[in-house]
């Protein structure tokens, strides 16, 4: 800047190539060529007159490192010679030696003189006047650079509100040139309308207030109207110009703020949209965790039986405390909801339930699934990544099916259990966790430990409150009540109407023994109320024999099986079999006495449990007496 601003002509030179570097405006107006022209030209080229002074006066530069000399010669456009000296600094670069080239003016140097000799003739007060001239002076002229270079538009007006001075910034935002709004009414202007096309009366102008009532004002949000029309949206700031205690006049200071607020337009509508999405997620999160309150509590684990009773027992026993508790049962007898239930009456029951299905994760991903990885740590780990651990954390976690876990990855799951700490794959960084857990399984573990396919100290650590979940097929009397739950639940669901579950059904439904427990159930009450006709049910369950299925309706007391035993390769009706059953419990309540429980009882010759033969007795309409 102070090169190019410099009023004496400069050039940077390369000695070496004669070219020209750079230029300063003085330079191209000394030298009568544009900057384009005079960087192309050679340096020697300037000075056709004086190439051999030139060349000496370039190598003492060179050699001493600056040197002056008034031998070089350029001429005006009419041919007469000007007086000039040149002065040349050698500047050393990295990689080569540059000439700064400044050419002084002795005329006007001389002229200077003169001022200034002059000036010391003067008395002392046009001395002192001519000082506060050139004061006063520097000050208008530095004030015109601030509003030349100020980025905010700036204009003033006089106690008439008539334009004094419009800087750049103004004249660009507005579209007006200066000469167009100097010596005018800039509200008539620029500020006659409001943004709604109503008028706007001077009187209400925050801008003439200021100099009326000789008050700032600040206004956040108005218009000012450019040359062609358009509304310019502004903020503006109008304070008043007081001399010698009279206001005279006001300076407004205003930048445009469409961009801004159009910003927050669109921050604004963002931020509703959020607050609308956020209202959405917490009605529909405390309707999901009024679902879950509704579906994951007692009321979902539905039975009179003493096996029901005596797991509500152990849940409301153990939920209260933090206590790991292994779940065992078959498939379908609801494993699952027994978990659900004891953390939802526990004091965890607002943080998360995290299920974990052991037997539907591939063996090379269960330590990634359980604990996590970090970025990298694998083909395929494109990004961090929280395991169920992490996202139990505070909560409980339900591992289902937990015998189906991998042996060598037992130690990592005990080291959790004992320490509540871990690390994720590829992570040297140990994390804590405070979790809960509940496990299940439809396998024995004590066998599974005794064929070392399962951690002793693993099971031990699991099975601190063991909790046996009953085949459905043991506990009879629940059946009706589960037929008329799911019956209600699936008529809803699919949107039919709910039929009738009749006598006849519930004795069909009590003498099928159920291999798949509940879960057959319910899915056998859901492929009924479909095939439903006129309220009707009609129950196709599986015989003994393959393909064969049974009608509805119990069989008949007076039915009896036409053989003690099927021959070879025989396929026998529902019916049949039906009555076989019912044949064989008579033999063996024949065989005790009458007497169902106990050891010598019916249900002991016939390996049930003394409920499930009262629930088929019950069924099939065999008379039994109880004999202590």
């Amino acid at each position: 800047m102070a090169f190019d601003r410099a009023p004496e002509p400069r050039l940077v030179v390369d000695p070496f190539s004669d070219t020209i570097l750079r230029a300063n405006k003085a330079a191209c107006a000394i030298y009568a060529l544009t900057p384009d022209e005079l960087l192309k030209r050679r340096f020697s080229s300037l000075y056709g007159e004086s190439r051999g002074e030139l060349l000496v006066f370039t190598e003492e530069a060179m050699d001493r490192g600056h040197a002056w000399s008034r031998d070089l010669v350029l001429r005006r456009p009419d041919g007469s010679p000007m007086n000039l000296e040149h002065s040349l600094i050698a500047c050393p670069q990295r990689d080569r030696l540059c000439l700064l080239l400044s050419v002084l003016d002795l005329t006007l140097l001389r002229y200077r003189t003169v001022d200034d000799e002059a000036n010391s003739y003067h008395r002392q007060g046009l001395e002192e006047w001519r000082r506060a001239e050139r004061f006063f002076r520097e000050i208008e002229r530095e004030n015109q650079m601030i509003l030349s270079a100020a980025g905010e538009g700036i204009y003033g007006v006089n106690a008439d509100g008539i334009t004094t001075f419009v800087n750049p910034a103004a004249e660009a935002m507005l579209g007006w040139h200066a000469d167009e709004l100097v010596g005018k009414e800039m509200h008539a202007l620029i500020h006659h309308t409001r943004h709604d096309g109503s008028r706007y009366p001077n009187a209400h102008c925050p801008i003439y207030n200021a100099f009326r009532d000789g008050m700032v004002n600040t206004v956040d949000d108005e218009v000012f109207w450019r040359k062609d029309g358009k509304p310019l949206r502004v903020e503006y700031t109008s304070t008043p110009i007081v001399d010698d205690g009279a206001v005279v006049g006001a300076v407004i200071v205003f930048r445009d703020i469409a961009e801004r607020k159009q910003q927050e337009e669109t921050l604004r509508h963002a931020l509703e949209e959020n607050a609308a999405l956020r209202e959405r997620l917490e009605k529909e999160n405390a309707y999901l965790q009024e679902e879950i309150l509704t579906h994951a509590n007692h009321h979902e684990i539905i039975g009179k039986s003493a096996a029901v009773k005596k797991i509500l027992q152990q849940i409301d026993l153990v939920a209260p405390t933090d206590a790991s508790v292994l779940v065992t049962g078959e498939s379908g007898t609801g494993k699952e909801l027994v978990a659900r239930a004891i953390h939802q009456a526990s004091a965890r029951r607002d943080r998360p339930l995290i299920r974990v299905n052991c037997a539907a994760i591939p063996r090379e991903l269960f330590e990634s699934e359980f604990f996590g990885h970090a970025k990298g740590a694998f083909t395929g780990a494109l990004r961090d990544r929280v395991g169920r651990f992490e996202l139990a954390d505070g909560g409980t976690i339900f591992l289902d099916e937990v015998g189906e876990i991998p042996l060598d990855l037992q130690a990592k799951l005990l080291r959790v259990l004992q320490d509540r700490r871990f690390e994720r794959v590829g992570e040297d960084k140990t994390r804590e966790v405070d979790i809960r857990l509940i496990a299940a399984t439809n396998r024995d573990l004590k066998q599974e430990v005794a064929a070392g396919r399962f951690r002793e100290d693993l099971y031990f650590r699991l099975n601190v409150f063991p909790i046996e979940c009953t085949p459905l097929r043991e506990r009879g009397d629940d059946i009706p009540i589960l037929a008329e739950h799911f019956l209600k639940t699936t008529a809803a669901r699919l949107n039919m109407p709910k039929p009738t579950l009749t006598n006849a059904n519930i004795e069909t439904l009590t003498a099928y023994a159920w291999p798949g427990n509940a879960r057959e159930l319910q899915n056998i009450i859901e492929r009924a109320v479909i095939l439903a006709r006129h309220g009707r049910l009609s129950f196709h369950l599986p015989s003994g024999g393959p393909g064969g299925a049974t009608s509805e309706g119990p069989p008949s007391a007076r039915e009896k099986p036409t053989r003690s035993l099927p021959g070879e390769g025989e396929v026998l009706t529902a019916r049949q079999l039906a009555a076989f059953e019912r044949d064989n419990i008579e033999r063996a309540l024949k065989a005790a006495g009458g007497k169902v429980a106990g050891k010598q009882g019916a249900a002991a010759l016939l390996g049930l449990k003394p409920t499930t033969l009262y629930s088929k007795i019950k069924a099939l309409g065999i008379g039994a007496r109880e004999n202590s």
